[in-house]
């Protein structure tokens, strides 16, 4: 029997009780494909910062050391929100967490479901071709991250400056993240640049190019960026993987995002180049509904669905996840938020979402 080492940061707000549910439907898998999830409870987030007086304290970051993966919850809330920036659980635990494992490349896939596709802000006959989105984003570099940055001058001359700067290390390793996803999907990569004004998209063009040769199978499509912002609304159906920059990479997850229509489906991952990850739901802590057994589990499932397939390489076991969550939803099995309001006295809970994925597994 295969055996895994997880690290398990539920964190703040909704994070445990939808953890809850992630860890139920592992248990599921364990039993239907004989292998084992040794998951240990680590503090993260608010909840370390009131137990243990850190955002991220050293036997979390020891803990996820010794692991094979990270499922993280969410964390932060108003509660954190007057402590000093860089002791707020999102940087002190969540952008350490990125810099020490180096978790370069960020994957937001970006679903629409059939039967919910009145949720989509799109035309309906687009919203119903068939959408299903990854967007694979370069984390640790570009714009965000390049020096210098500033301010000087005085008075109306006084301008301030950013650098964008991309090593041929650094797009190679996001665009071979790329290649490997699409080989697991529908072989189509599409680049997202502004080769035709920036510098650092044509070299990004040229080493996305010899990327390329070493995966005949996958077709390779470049995209500027203004123009990709208009195909997804035009045409969302036709993109598979789009490969993006940091910057870009922001502007294309969160529009994907909207156009599924619900932020409590989106999962995410984010790994390096060994295969480690750490897995968490898209969306925010949502403390206004934390605790009422209302919050929708299914974001949190599906990152455990892209831990086995990502960093444990249990394809078939996260394809029985994704496809109890498809069962549940056409069964309309479905939290409040993707209900219209005449329909939520019907809503189902967080834990009644959960044990419907888990029969399907199990059936």
């Amino acid at each position: 029997m295969s055996q895994y080492n997880i690290a398990v940061l539920a964190g703040d707000g909704i994070g445990p009780e939808v953890m809850q549910e992630a860890n139920k439907v592992l248990d599921a898998i364990e039993q239907k494909f004989s292998v084992s999830f040794n998951r240990t409870a680590y503090p993260v987030g608010g909840y370390a910062i009131d137990t243990e007086g850190e955002a991220l304290p050293a036997k979390t970051l020891l803990g996820c050391e010794r692991a094979d993966a990270i499922l993280f919850g969410s964390i932060g809330g108003p509660k954190w929100d007057t402590l000093p920036l860089e002791q707020r659980p999102e940087r002190a635990a969540l952008l350490t967490l990125r810099s020490h494992f180096d978790l370069f490349s960020n994957l937001r896939p970006a679903k629409i479901y059939a039967g919910l596709e009145d949720l989509s802000p799109l035309r309906k006959d687009i919203a119903s071709s068939g959408v299903d989105v990854l967007v694979i984003r370069e984390l640790t570099s570009g714009i965000y991250f390049g020096k210098p940055k500033g301010r000087e001058g005085e008075g109306e001359e006084e301008y301030a400056f950013d650098t964008m700067r991309y090593s041929k290390r650094e797009i190679r390793r996001i665009a071979i993240s790329a290649f490997e996803a699409a080989m697991k999907r529908n072989k189509r990569v599409t680049s997202v640049d502004k080769a035709n004004v920036l510098v650092c998209s044509r070299l990004w063009r040229e080493v996305t190019e010899e990327v390329a040769k070493d995966y005949p199978e996958v077709e390779l499509e470049h995209i500027y960026i203004d123009n990709a912002t208009m195909q997804l609304i035009k045409d969302p159906a036709h993109f598979d993987v789009m490969l993006c920059s940091n910057l870009f990479g922001d502007i294309i997850s969160d529009e994907c995002a909207m156009i599924t229509g619900s932020m409590g489906l989106l999962p995410s991952a984010s790994l390096n180049g060994d295969g480690f990850g750490m897995y968490e739901p898209a969306g925010g802590s949502a403390p206004d509904i934390a605790g009422k057994g209302i919050a929708n589990p299914i974001a949190q499932i599906l990152s455990a669905s892209m831990m086995l397939r990502y960093s444990l390489n249990l394809t078939n076991a996260a394809d029985a996840i994704d496809n109890a969550v498809v069962s549940v939803l056409e069964a309309g099995v479905l939290t409040g938020e993707l209900l219209p309001a005449s329909q939520r006295h019907k809503a189902a809970t967080t834990v009644q979402v959960g044990d419907a994925i888990v029969k399907h597994i199990l059936a």
